[in-house]
């Protein structure tokens, strides 16, 4: 039964060590989901056309919106695993995992067939025209047919991570990667079926990996598998997934329609090319965010543990190297973008338009991109230790206080320009609102470790 004594760890082993156990394979996990959506854009940017990264761009507010049902469920339930386990609470932690399933079943079947039915209205808003419809439409159609796979795998392999282990989480997305990254230039160049190439390398790397977690989680040795009973929904269990999932599902909500934003505007001032330069910069930011992400992952466990046993220094020291970490992150992304961009955006295409307005827009992108990993860390600390409300305001100032209203006020003034700008801008903004809500936490604590 050693497998059911590895979560006890969480409370014990040194604050460092955890971090860099949970953390890295995250990292590692998260930096290889980046990269398997980089490499659909490398691929699509140099083996069918710079209008194709256009194309591919305007399914960024889908895939955004695809991603937030799959983060309700899936972010939830992790954390409520991870807190339930904390609290000894073994018989919930399984019947989450049950849950899991069948709540990404309904959310990923009902979100294909609404979105696929009214496919194209929706790509038209989101700011096709008759040049780059086409591939946008292949390649989502075929996205949306494997929904339920990516919600399934994605769910499952982040309950995984939360009951204690991170390194066989990691190595199911690593094979997402790399099976992606094998069917591609198959699919796309040697089959000759161009961006549907694409989409489909996508869905079958993840049907393989769904398999694989499928496979973990009917081990009966394991504290956290597949038994009769744990599928049968549960109110308390569904409402507090929900509830914590809610502000990685509001975030992404909001991203949907920020993404919307700025493609109509970037079509407006800018046109086709403008939008697959944002959908270069977009995926160059990602690679960087998604680190930070990876670093939030390994925090989550740690954190939601320590916080259910009342641990509050353990809790605090786990924050502050998640902080220092994520900074560091972040300022690495702004080197690059600053001083190399045109070698960081020629590798997605060789036209030398598309290079130059993503080459700028990149610069623009960046010009805070230091201090953004302390917002992103701050805002999934809360969510970590189940302060949803917290998180959830902290998830949406950024998005929605800040950065739709410079999206729908700049552009007037300065154009495309003016649609870049709005990006740096609510950052800093975003970034100080939450230092304000992160001290007040700290006093908080420091009372309660003081008591």
């Amino acid at each position: 039964m050693a497998n059911q004594k590895i979560p006890t760890a969480l409370g014990t082993d040194k604050i460092g060590k955890l971090l860099m156990q949970y953390a890295i394979p995250a990292i590692i996990a998260m930096t290889a989901s980046s990269l398997y959506n980089m490499i659909d854009s490398i691929f699509i940017g140099q083996g069918v056309g710079s209008l194709a990264i256009s194309g591919l761009a305007l399914t960024f507010p889908l895939m955004n919106l695809a991603a937030a049902f799959g983060s309700l469920v899936g972010v939830g339930a992790s954390t409520l695993v991870s807190m339930k386990l904390g609290q000894k609470d073994y018989d919930t932690a399984q019947r989450v995992l049950g849950n899991v399933v069948i709540l990404n079943v309904v959310a990923g079947i009902g979100f294909s067939i609404i979105t696929l039915a009214f496919l194209d209205p929706i790509l038209y808003y989101f700011g096709a025209s008759e040049d780059t419809i086409g591939y946008a439409r292949d390649y989502m159609k075929i996205i949306l047919l494997g929904n339920v796979v990516t919600h399934l795998y994605l769910g499952l392999n982040s309950v995984l991570r939360s009951s204690g282990h991170p390194k066989k989480a990691m190595v199911a997305t690593i094979a997402t990667v790399l099976l992606n990254t094998a069917l591609d230039p198959l699919f796309i160049y040697v089959f000759g079926w161009g961006i549907q190439g694409a989409a489909i390398a996508t869905v079958m790397a993840q049907i393989m990996a769904l398999v694989w977690l499928i496979v973990l989680f009917s081990n009966k040795n394991e504290l956290i598998h597949f038994r009769k009973g744990i599928f049968r929904l549960k109110k308390r269990i569904v409402v507090d997934s929900l509830s914590i999932g809610m502000s990685p599902f509001l975030m992404n909500l909001a991203a949907t329609f920020v993404v919307l934003l700025i493609n109509q505007g970037l079509k407006r001032h800018g046109g086709d090319l403008a939008i697959g330069a944002y959908g270069i910069v977009n995926r160059l930011a990602f690679l960087f965010l998604m680190i930070v992400m990876g670093l939030n992952q390994g925090m989550q466990p740690i954190a939601g543990y320590n916080f259910g046993a009342k641990l509050y220094s353990r809790v605090t020291e786990v924050l502050k190297l998640t902080i220092i970490a994520a900074t560091a992150v972040t300022t690495m992304g702004f080197v690059v973008g600053m001083f190399m961009p045109r070698l960081a955006v020629s590798i997605f295409t060789s036209d030398e338009k598309l290079i130059a307005l993503a080459s700028e827009g990149l610069r623009i992108v960046i010009t805070f991109f230091p201090i953004v990993g302390f917002q992103m860390v701050t805002s999934n600390f809360f969510q970590s230790i189940g302060m949803a409300s917290k998180a959830i305001f902290l998830s949406l100032t950024r998005q929605i206080l800040f950065l739709i209203p410079c999206l729908l006020i700049l552009p007037h003034f300065w154009g495309s320009l003016g649609v870049w700008m709005s990006m740096p801008i609510a950052d800093l903004v975003a970034c100080v609102v939450a230092g304000v809500m992160l001290w007040r936490q700290f006093r908080e604590f420091k009372m309660k470790v003081a008591q």
